[in-house]
């Protein structure tokens, strides 16, 4: 925590969390792969071993990229590799399922919820949020379901073009539901964005590009520190 701030890191490999668990002030893990696709379901091993670092796990399900209206198959395989990352002790699991016409996939929801607090964990609903045409309306549907928290950038690419509707998202539905700000937190962005949207948690991914016969993206605890240092 910093500042009063709850901070979650978003990482894409058990490295990622490693690096994250190394500062001190980052309070949660979010765990999934291909950060690139906007995280993935992460390997069972990963989740495994990453639950025994020094911060809770929040590990993701979702099985591909490309949207989030899944098929019955697509969906027993979501509750079954949340199943098992519950029985390896995650401190919750983020997910998100959307019907066609890109609201809130109840049916589905409530039975994930339903499994997730059946553990005692925290159940949390990614930013398919994004995806809805009503975020207010989806909104009450997720509390209705018995949603934890929601990520969001409030519909918006990056967060701080989200600010004020999420600022708004918090002010109405705050005490019902937690409303995690996050999409593009930068060390330019991130004072502005907690200032407008009024929110006591963040989410971030602080990542910085790494060459190893190629690039990809990876956490950096360096630029953790530096992200926080602007609050």
């Amino acid at each position: 925590m910093k500042n009063g701030v709850t901070v979650e890191i978003c990482c894409g490999s058990l490295t990622d969390a490693i690096e994250a668990c190394s500062v001190k002030e980052a309070d949660r893990i979010e765990l999934n792969c291909a950060l690139e696709l906007g995280g993935l379901t992460p390997s069972a091993a990963t989740v495994k071993q990453a639950v025994g670092l020094s911060k809770p796990v929040i590990a993701m399900v979702r099985p591909r990229g490309a949207g989030f209206v899944y098929n019955e198959a697509e969906k027993e395989t979501m509750f079954e590799d949340a199943k098992l990352f519950l029985d390896y002790g995650v401190s919750g699991i983020v997910f998100g399922s959307l019907n066609k016409d890109q609201t809130v996939d109840a049916a589905f929801t409530e039975k994930m919820v339903q499994l997730i607090h059946s553990y005692g964990k925290e159940a949390v609903f990614h930013r398919a949020f994004d995806e809805t045409p009503d975020l207010f309306a989806a909104c009450e549907t997720l509390v209705s379901l018995g949603i934890d928290r929601i990520l969001t950038s409030g519909g918006k690419p990056d967060v701080l073009k989200g600010a004020d509707v999420i600022e708004k998202l918090i002010r109405e539905y705050g005490e019902r539901i937690e409303i995690l700000p996050g999409g593009g937190v930068s060390e330019a962005n991130i004072r502005s964005v907690l200032e407008k949207t009024a929110s006591k948690q963040i989410h971030m991914s602080a990542k910085v590009m790494m060459e190893q016969s190629g690039t990809y993206p990876a956490v950096s605890a360096q630029r953790i520190r530096n992200i926080l240092n602007q609050i």
